[in-house]
């Protein structure tokens, strides 16, 4: 089982997540080398001063780099150690070193969180050998040594649990995102089915009447064009997004006129519902996004805009774009992420799928807004 165990981490890939560098690395690079230079400038009985001022500060850069290369930089941070430790030992000055070089840990934590298998084993077994020789070396006692091996450990568990929190929640978006694909997958499957028994009832009106009135052939075939030119646009689409080719039973969706049902009187809060623009003869697949875009919107205002007294949905068509809003005028609950949860996150992929945009957030005039804007036709 151990065996097991150390292949499945050995065989782990780097964390998917993982940003370059971001503009709080260069603040944390910047506060630690102004506090080992005030260590070192003010601390009484420092040993080796200004070599270890310049080590401790001349190694703070690495941290910018402790995403990205994090098997580099604890070799790089934790050799240094060793480096110091051996000199200390071989000069007969035990304790050399600035207190300011615990940020070092910050790397191990980078390694367990970012690094990959190969990459986490390695360099734990480096933190491991430099902690054994600067017990080795410098041993004061029991209670630093298992307070050092007790920090080093938090280091690490800190790294592990926010990489499974991080893993935990990309698969959970994984999968809304595949729901979707698959839920528009089917809807395209039902419209693509209509349109080819279009065609074939066009096909057979055509041949039936070329006989006896030979333009009802030629409106048959226009017919066909069209159906068939509609067909080829969703069955690429349904291509695209097609993940799951299992056999599912198709109900009828919700479209845009269903919307007027969440409208309400009721106060707290009153429900507005406006519809605005040729509205007939929607896409199956815009149409469902759209209704479930909304309900998706209300649910949330309803369930975190506090004090909220309106909320209004308001869908527009224009220019081939079909245009959906829906606002409330409650307070921004501070504990509402500023980016929306995984129903709107699947509607945002949907969306895409579709050729659309779609924005959740704070509204300039206050409350919450979700702007959602289609194309009327499939892209090809």
């Amino acid at each position: 089982m151990f065996t097991t165990g150390l292949r499945s981490l050995w065989d782990e890939p780097r964390a998917a997540d993982a940003p370059e560098r971001v503009w709080l690395d260069r603040v944390l690079v910047g506060v630690v080398m102004v506090a080992a230079l005030l260590e070192g400038t003010l601390r009484e009985e420092v040993t080796w001063r200004p070599v270890m001022t310049i080590v401790t500060v001349g190694l703070a850069p690495v941290l910018l780099w402790r995403r990205t290369h994090p098997l580099v930089c604890v070799v790089v941070g934790f050799g240094t150690g060793m480096a110091l430790g051996l000199a200390s030992w071989l000069g007969g000055t035990p304790g050399v070193g600035l207190d300011t070089m615990i940020y070092i840990l910050v790397l191990v934590y980078s390694l367990v969180r970012w690094g990959s298998g190969r990459q986490i084993v390695i360099g734990l077994l480096v933190v491991a050998v430099a902690a054994v020789f600067s017990f080795a070396t410098d041993y004061t006692g029991p209670a630093e040594l298992f307070g050092g091996l007790a920090v080093l450990a938090a280091a690490a568990a800190g790294g592990a649990a926010f990489r499974y929190r991080a893993e935990s929640r990309r698969r959970a978006l994984d999968q809304v995102r595949s729901q979707e694909r698959v839920g528009l997958a089917r809807e395209l499957h039902d419209s693509v089915a209509h349109h080819v028994s279009a065609i074939t009832l066009q096909a057979q009106a055509g041949m039936t009447m070329a006989a006896k009135r030979p333009e009802a052939a030629l409106e048959a075939l226009a017919i066909i064009e069209g159906e068939a030119s509609r067909t080829l646009a969703e069955m690429r689409a349904m291509v695209r997004v097609l993940r799951d080719g299992a056999p599912a039973e198709y109900d009828p969706q919700p479209g845009v006129a269903d919307l007027v049902f969440l409208a309400r009187r009721e106060p707290d809060p009153v429900v507005d519902v406006e519809l605005a623009g040729d509205l007939a003869g929607l896409r199956p697949q815009v149409d469902a996004a759209v209704y479930r875009m909304a309900q998706e919107a209300l649910t949330n205002a309803l369930r975190h805009a506090r004090n909220a007294s309106r909320v209004e949905i308001r869908v527009v068509e224009g220019a081939g774009r079909l245009r959906l809003r829906v606002t409330d005028d409650g307070q921004i609950d501070p504990a509402r992420p500023a980016t929306h949860g995984f129903g709107l996150l699947g509607m945002t992929e949907r969306v895409q799928l579709l050729g659309g945009t779609l924005r959740a957030g704070p509204a300039p005039e206050g409350g919450w807004a979700v702007d959602a804007e289609l194309p009327m036709e499939l892209p090809l």
